[in-house]
This record gives C-alpha cells, sequence and structure tokens, in this order.
C-alpha cells in the first residue's frame, strides 16, 4: 500500500490548487494527487476550443506547476474511500493510505431524461474531457446549423465561438433573457445585442419540447411549438456535482446535492475536505444555500481547506460565494459580483441603485475605446454595497474583481467615494469620470436625499 500525508481526488483547479498549498504551507508533509486523465483542461478555457484556439492541446494545464511544487502526481480513478482506515482504493487493486484528504471531484453535465432526443446522435453536452471534445470538434466540419440549449456563461461562450467559426448558431434560453441569472435586464440586453451582432440568433423565454431526428439530430422542437433545424446540438444547462464517492464514504449530502462542508471547507470527519464544484456553498450576502460552480469559488476554496489541514485557523475561512463572474462577447465584456437587484429585492433587502455610464479609456478618441457600464446594488440602511455589474472592454475583468473585493470588505458607498484610484489613458476610464466612483456618488445622493 502507498501512503501520503495529503492525498488530493481531483486533478483540475480545486485540486490543483489545494495540492500545490498545502505543500506549500506544510512544507513537511507528502502531498500526492491522483487524477483520472492524462490531460487536463483549462476548464474556463473550453468553450475557446471551438474557435478561438487551434487545438485542445494549448488549452491543458501543464503539470510542471504540481512538480516543481513537490506535489506527486499520480494517475487512476478512486473507486472507493475507507475514512476510518484512511484509505482510497484505485482502479487495478492498488490502496492508497492518507492522513488528510480533500475531495475535488467535479461536476459533469447535466444531460435531462425527461428531454426526448438526448440520445441522438449529434446531442452534445461540454464536459472538461479532452477526449470527447476532440470529438466533438472533429465533428465540426460536417454541422451547418448549430442550436445551443442555455443561455448561461458556457452556452453563450459556446454560441459565440461555433459562430465566429463560421456555424448558423441559434441560442434558447428559457429564461426572458441570456444570462439571467448573473445579470439584471439592463446588462442581459446588451449582451444579447453583441452576441446578435456577431451572428449569433437568440430565443429567449421558451425552453425545449424535445429533440427531433430519426437515429441523429435533424432539429428541435421549443414549448412553443415552434420548430428549428438544426445539424448538432449542444446541451449547455447546468452540471450536477460529482458527489459518488463521498456519498459512499459515507459523508453527508445537502439537499441539492453537494457535499457538506463548514467555513474551513471541512466536512463532519475532520480528515476530510471538499472543494470546488462537489462542495456546498453558501451565499456571501444571503447566507442562502448556492449551487455555485466557478473555477475562481473553488481555487478560494481550496486555498482555504488547504491551509486548514493540520490546524485551523479563525482568519482563514471561507465566508461564502459573491458569485463573481466574468465573459467576453466579442470586443465587449461583463462581469458581476454579488446580489443583482432582482436577487437583493427577492431576498428582502432594501436597497438602492443606480448605473453610470462612461467610457474605459480617456480621452475618447483613443482607438478601442469602449462604452462602460456599472451598475451598483447598496443597502439603503447602511450604505454597504452588495453587488455590481460591469460592461466594458478588457479592463472589465480586473474591475470586476475590485467590486468583489469590495463586497467581501463590507465597504460603503462613502468608502468608495473616498478611495484612492491610480488611472491611465490608454488602461483606465477617466478620473474625473470614473464609472465605479461615479455610481457610488449617484447612490450616495439618494440616500443622502432619503430616497
Amino acid at each position: 500500500m502507498e501512503k501520503t500525508d495529503v492525498l488530493v481526488i481531483g486533478g483540475s483547479a480545486a485540486g490543483i490548487v489545494a495540492a500545490t498549498t498545502a505543500k506549500s504551507f506544510y512544507s513537511d508533509k507528502e502531498v500526492m494527487l491522483i487524477r483520472k486523465e492524462d490531460h487536463v483542461l483549462i476548464p474556463c478555457g473550453i468553450p475557446y476550443m471551438f474557435g478561438t484556439l487551434e487545438s485542445s492541446d494549448q488549452n491543458c494545464i501543464p503539470d510542471t506547476g504540481l512538480t516543481n511544487a513537490g506535489v506527486t502526481l499520480k494517475t487512476g480513478e478512486v473507486i472507493s474511500i475507507d475514512p476510518e482506515n484512511k484509505t482510497c482504493k484505485i482502479s487495478g487493486g492498488t490502496d492508497i493510505g492518507f492522513e488528510k484528504l480533500v475531495l475535488a471531484t467535479g461536476s459533469t453535465p447535466v444531460q435531462p431524461a425527461w428531454l426526448k432526443g438526448v440520445g441522438l446522435k449529434n446531442v452534445y453536452t461540454i464536459p472538461k474531457d479532452k477526449t470527447y471534445l476532440d470529438s466533438f470538434r472533429a465533428c465540426l466540419n460536417g454541422f451547418k446549423k448549430v442550436l445551443v440549449i442555455g443561455g448561461g456563461f458556457i452556452g453563450v461562450e459556446i454560441a459565440d465561438e461555433l459562430s465566429k467559426s463560421g456555424k448558423d448558431v441559434t441560442l434558447v434560453e428559457m429564461m426572458p433573457h441570456v444570462l439571467a441569472l448573473a445579470f439584471d435586464e439592463e446588462l442581459t440586453i446588451k449582451a444579447e445585442e453583441v452576441l446578435q451582432s456577431r451572428g449569433v440568433k437568440i430565443k429567449t423565454g421558451c425552453g425545449v419540447k424535445e429533440i427531433n431526428g430519426d437515429g441523429k439530430v435533424s432539429g428541435v422542437t421549443l414549448d412553443n411549438d415552434e420548430t428549428l433545424a438544426a445539424d448538432a446540438v449542444v446541451l449547455s444547462v447546468g452540471y450536477r456535482p460529482n458527489v459518488l464517492l463521498a456519498e459512499k464514504a459515507g459523508l453527508k449530502i445537502n439537499d441539492i446535492g453537494f457535499i457538506r462542508v463548514n467555513e474551513y471547507m471541512r466536512t463532519e470527519n475532520p480528515d476530510i475536505f471538499a472543494i470546488g464544484d462537489c462542495a456546498e456553498k453558501r451565499s456571501f450576502i444571503t447566507r442562502t444555500v448556492k449551487p455555485t460552480m466557478l473555477a475562481s469559488t473553488a481555487c478560494a476554496e481550496a486555498r482555504i481547506a488547504a491551509m486548514n489541514l493540520f490546524k485551523l485557523s479563525t482568519v482563514r475561512l471561507f465566508g461564502g460565494t459573491i458569485s463573481i463572474f466574468c465573459t467576453s462577447i466579442g470586443d465587449y465584456a461583463f462581469g458581476a459580483a454579488g446580489v443583482t437587484e432582482n436577487l437583493a429585492n427577492e431576498r428582502g433587502f432594501e436597497i438602492l441603485t443606480d448605473t453610470f455610464e462612461g467610457i474605459d479609456r480617456h480621452p475618447g478618441t483613443l482607438p478601442d475605446t469602449h462604452q462602460q457600464i456599472v451598475k451598483l446594488i447598496v443597502s439603503k440602511e447602511s450604505g454597504i454595497i452588495l453587488g455590481g455589474e460591469v460592461m466594458g472592454g478588457k479592463s472589465t475583468g480586473e474591475l470586476t474583481n475590485l467590486i468583489g473585493f469590495v463586497i467581501q470588505n463590507r465597504m460603503t458607498v462613502d468608502a468608495l467615494l473616498t478611495s484612492q484610484i491610480g488611472t491611465h489613458p490608454l488602461l483606465t476610464a477617466p478620473p474625473t469620470a470614473y464609472p465605479l466612483i461615479k455610481a457610488a456618488e449617484m447612490i450616495a445622493k439618494k440616500r443622502r436625499a432619503g430616497k
């Protein structure tokens, strides 16, 4: 039997960060990561394998980050965990003993059993599986019309990339707008306009009743009985946490199917931690259980779990997910953190909101200048910033991160108004009309006026 001090199961973002952080904080401990795949894809880069990148090989995480950190890498499938004896059984009969175990088993795409036609040829999902996705890419040359079901981030990005590669793409979303769980209506409409300008057809407000075809896809029938022709269908309707190993080992699973953990990412077994897509999450703002699955959230959880493996720290804990998102559509980017206006109202918060529209470079005559829109959602009582949404150019990603820091540190609009920022004509909005500061100013005026 092999032995290690720390065993991490799962080789994607969460597993890698957990293993390298564990080795960094506990250098005297042996750390092993075991994964099923020979090559691990960068999760958020998967959509770009269908247009921007020439090969999936360009979207693989190099193993050198693990090996250079002193982590032992092993390829194999864990088939069972024995918590009492602290061992894992690997396919082929090998056992691995551990002192501490980190589960980073990820998620798999949902393939709705109720949807007739999901088993037809040329119906695809988007798993983190290089072999499967390479096969999908190889078939693309034979497709002219592709229908993407699901208007979340992956669905939008896949649709845009397929359209960019010359396909006739239709995106179907049952909610009133694409990206509706991440943004309020003002920005979802902007995202749709950008997608449509790039050739993607959009059908919102209706679901899919049936995937049509005899042996292989010929199209779909929508809930309103409209029929759309298609050579291929891509299902992007969410992901399901991989919790079978944990469940078989007797670990608690919550009501929506995730492994129960506390603020230290520890299960009820003090020697077993769970992180990433398979682990339970609560909202930083509303404290409700959330099904959020993001690589950025997973990596934060991984760092926290790894730092608390052998001793708990009250200053290193996970306070809840702020659901921080970014995406890029053509020349524009969209980002959000915290709660939307709709969700804040739904949860019972008394809020103020405002939106400022400016530019992301100065002067606006500079090449590659974009409209920059910032919306803030603020507690009326305290002035604490609960959420923010951004549209703009490439700087949107880091501006969204800034809003994330503001939310996690419970800053108020007044604290934001008195903050110092660095600006540059080629890199940021102007200091005289920085949209984040101006949005805060507009809300501060509403608070003073008692609105």
